[in-house]
């Protein structure tokens, strides 16, 4: 009788959870896929789904987005699995290296991480991320309530709820009553910047490794506590096309195991009988390969993980209907393609986790046993302890071990700046970074001098080695050489009673940032054009010079900024020196606080007018102001003295009679910073630069020219050889001129297009690439030759004004950190 009551008892409490659970369409009042759902609403029903089902799920917001939405993480298992959660959790971190208490349990549950959304307009994958969540919680769902003895699923519904939100409420205000599948019809055409990225118009997914994004950096931390074992970012490609599934393309990165290839191909074939079975199109092995380190498949690859990308047809064209040649793609099919790949995926991780454990596991170990690679150990100048900082950062974010040398060592290595073998001592607070560490496949992902492709036609950059991005001197060594403990260097205190004046060093983006403060709070700040000597010391050129004269009122406010920024500053006595100019010469310019502009809007990349944005707004905090960049001929330039034109199509460069008001201001004072296509633009105008034109070659009529032969096979390879993925080229620089202060003669510049510009005659050449000047990344055999000889930086007088070129994005990412300075430079130093 009791047993029988106890039965009962237990009937009611699941009939009663199974009630409380509502499905997304009983909460939302609508059916997934009736209409698209804001992000308000997802996070109430993973709120709803939490409440209902404590025993089997847990919620947990991890961030918060600039635009102030909630990012959420959820934990879904077994009610048993979830009371030992944080055991799990430990015995991955275990597993991964990062953990060395006692030895992991490879039997242990596998950990599945599904992350939604990372493309705000590519907006079906949140939906998904609801129906996938209530299935997983559903007691009367046996199939997933197996899958979960063996598995902890995590879901991040939305990476990025800016971006989705911008499409989703755009998209509801425009859409009639019933969805019109018409391709012409305004549902069909996202305005600018579209929902693609987030708040500052970046794509998340390109930000894994760099973590410029604050979705991306809170996410990361999160990540790292867990180390899954299986990732899978959820994407939409154009309309027409079938869904992609894994295995990827080629190429993959030398580094990704036989295991992780092999399992690939594991699941896109339990992908393929689902999708055989409804009779629905898919391919695999195209397109999407495996190389760049900062996407959401190869960062977690990178991490030990089976790191995926799904792929389904809609994107921000499809809206919740689209007739696509005699058929119609909604966003109920895109909805089901999606879910069956996020059930699938959680079905042969449950069948194979004691596998995938094992293999995560020794993943690791064979990083900490026998590194990575053929050098052994990374050695970065840390001579710049501003550069250090940066850089020690990164490595903090990603748990990279690393140390300093802590003392003088005579070593043998590679030098990334000249490509030679040679001898180096290192000095004591070198960096040091040991290959033999869990994160071994990451740290030589992350240096590789010279990225080896398997496959020329990669979906991204082929460059990016840290040394260049940073611009620190670097070795690669083929021994190990153990580190010591890294201790930050302690700025040195404010002495207030100097009698004269303080100095403060100019040499990276936080010295920028330093002088942007000192000209927002009002604080008289000279710049030194030439090199100096105090107290047996030599100040670089681009030194900031504070004077107590004209700043008596404001030296507690720079007391204060020198302590909130940490920022050293050496009191001076005198303004004589010892060597160089004394503090009264015209080698020290006053600088004035520019008002700065940028163009935004349908003409402009919105990547490039982000990342000016994001520099302004979150590293260097000063003040710039959006214009539409077809309001121009409205703007009153007289209020402005900086106009930053990003990389875009601007046709007003390019007319004789659409720049006038805006070359009446350049001349009588104004400045102009030019990226990428603008400066191309400007080179078709009349305003100085001049495209580098091709060598012209002579052939002989007497002969056929066989080159002209191709197959139509080839035709997608056949423009490869006019192609630049993203390759580093060294660039030698006139850092006696103000752009290039606080560098050395040599900068590393990522080249994403193929323009070189003839050296100016009537203005400063700051950025030059000469013969065989390629240091890493893909280069398309016909466009190598021609990459030579050229002006890549450059500064032109234009009457009284100012122009600045650049003709790569020095800002990229926001992860070339060594193009920071040089932009500030740009804005704050040149034509002062």
């Amino acid at each position: 009788m009791k047993k029988l009551q106890f039965v009962c008892l237990m009937l009611v409490v699941h009939c009663s959870f199974a009630q409380n659970l509502k499905s997304p369409g009983q909460h939302l009042g609508y059916a997934l896929g009736a209409k698209f759902t804001q992000h308000y609403k997802i996070v109430d029903y993973f709120k709803h789904a939490a409440e209902a089902r404590p025993q089997s799920m847990k919620l947990q917001q991890y961030g918060e987005t600039y635009e102030g939405r909630p990012l959420l993480l959820a934990v879904i298992s077994s009610p048993e699995n979830m009371n030992r959660l944080e055991e799990i959790r430990m015995n991955s971190m275990r597993m991964s290296g990062e953990l060395r208490d006692k030895s992991p349990d490879v039997n242990m549950p596998v950990i599945v991480w599904l992350s939604y959304n990372v493309h705000g307009n590519e907006a079906s994958s949140s939906e998904v991320s609801m129906r996938t969540l209530y299935e997983l919680l559903s007691p009367v769902n046996s199939q997933t309530n197996e899958w979960l003895k063996n598995t902890v699923v995590m879901i991040d519904p939305c990476l990025n709820p800016d971006g989705r939100d911008r499409y989703v409420n755009w998209y509801t205000s425009v859409a009639g009553k019933k969805a019109n599948s018409h391709k012409d019809a305004r549902e069909h055409n996202e305005p600018w910047p579209g929902g693609r990225s987030n708040h500052y118009n970046f794509d998340l997914n390109r930000d894994w490794a760099w973590q410029s994004q604050v979705e991306t950096q809170e996410r990361i931390k999160q990540y790292n506590r867990w180390m899954p074992a299986i990732h899978v970012d959820f994407h939409e490609q154009y309309p027409g096309n079938p869904y992609y599934f894994a295995p990827a393309a080629e190429p993959f990165h030398e580094v990704i195991t036989p295991f992780q290839r092999s399992f690939q191909t594991t699941i896109g074939k339990n992908h393929a009988k689902y999708f055989d079975e409804k009779g629905w199109l898919y391919f695999t092995k195209e397109y999407f390969d495996l190389f760049y380190p900062a996407y959401g498949d190869t960062y977690p690859i990178y991490n030990g993980a089976i790191g995926m990308t799904y792929e389904q047809a809609g994107h921000g064209l499809a809206g919740l209907s689209l007739a696509i040649n005699d058929d119609t793609l909604t966003l109920y099919d895109r909805i089901d393609h999606h879910f069956t790949t996020s059930m699938s995926t959680i079905e042969v991780a449950s069948g194979n986790a004691s596998k995938l454990n094992s293999e995560f596991k020794k993943y690791f170990d064979d990083g900490r046993t026998n590194g990575n690679g053929i050098y052994k150990t990374y050695i970065i100048n840390g001579a710049d302890p501003a550069k250090t900082k940066k850089l020690v950062g990164f490595f903090d974010r990603n748990n990279i071990d690393f140390g300093i040398a802590g003392k003088r060592t005579a070593i043998k290595g590679y030098n990334y700046f000249n490509g030679k073998e040679e001898n180096y001592t290192t000095g004591e607070n070198d960096i040091i970074v040991s290959s033999f560490q869990p994160k071994s496949a990451l740290v030589k992902v992350l240096f590789e001098p010279q990225s080896k492709l398997s496959d020329s036609a990669t979906y991204d950059i082929t460059a990016w080695a840290l040394p260049y991005a940073y611009g620190m001197q670097a070795y690669g060594v083929r021994e190990q050489i153990n580190p010591v403990a890294y201790v930050p260097e302690k700025t040195t205190a404010f002495n207030a009673g100097a009698s004269y004046g303080y100095l403060i060093t100019y040499n990276s983006i936080d010295d920028a940032k330093m002088l942007a403060a000192l000209l927002e709070n009002g604080i008289k700040v000279r710049s030194a054009e030439k090199d100096f000597t105090y107290n047996g010391k030599v100040y670089a050129k681009g030194t900031m010079v504070v004077l107590r004269k004209g700043n008596e009122d404001k030296i507690a406010r720079l007391n204060t900024l020198t302590q909130e920024m940490k920022r050293s500053v050496v009191p001076v006595s005198s303004g004589f020196m010892e060597g160089g100019f004394d503090f009264g010469s015209e080698k020290l310019r006053m600088l004035k606080k520019p008002v700065v502009a940028m163009l935004t809007g349908r003409n402009s990349s919105s990547l490039s007018a982000g990342e000016v944005w994001h520099l302004f707004e979150q590293q260097l905090d000063y003040p710039i102001t959006l214009i539409n960049s077809e309001d121009i001929s409205a703007v009153s330039w007289k209020d402005f003295d900086v106009l930053i034109i990003p990389d875009g199509n601007y046709r007003f460069l390019t007319e004789k009679d659409g720049n006038t008001e805006l070359k009446a201001w350049l001349r009588q004072g104004g400045k102009i910073i030019a990226m990428e296509n603008a400066v191309t633009q400007m080179a078709a105008g009349e305003w100085g630069i001049k495209l580098k034109k091709e060598d012209e070659e002579k052939p002989d009529d007497k002969k056929p020219n066989y080159a002209d032969l191709k197959k139509y096979e080839d035709r997608e390879r056949d423009g490869i050889s006019n192609f630049i993925a993203g390759a580093i080229y060294k660039t030698e620089l006139d850092n006696t001129h103000p752009l290039a202060f606080g560098y050395s003669s040599t900068y590393f510049t990522l080249k994403l297009n193929p323009n070189l510009y003839e050296f100016l005659k009537t203005g400063w050449n700051v950025g030059v690439i000469k013969r065989d000047k390629q240091v890493s990344g893909f280069v398309g055999s016909r466009l190598k030759e021609k990459l030579k000889d050229g002006t890549v930086i450059a500064v032109q007088q234009f009457g009284r004004g100012t122009i600045v070129y650049f003709a790569d994005d020095p800002l990229f990412r926001s992860f070339w950190e060594n193009g920071k300075l040089m932009f500030a430079n740009a804005v704050f130093l040149v034509g002062q």
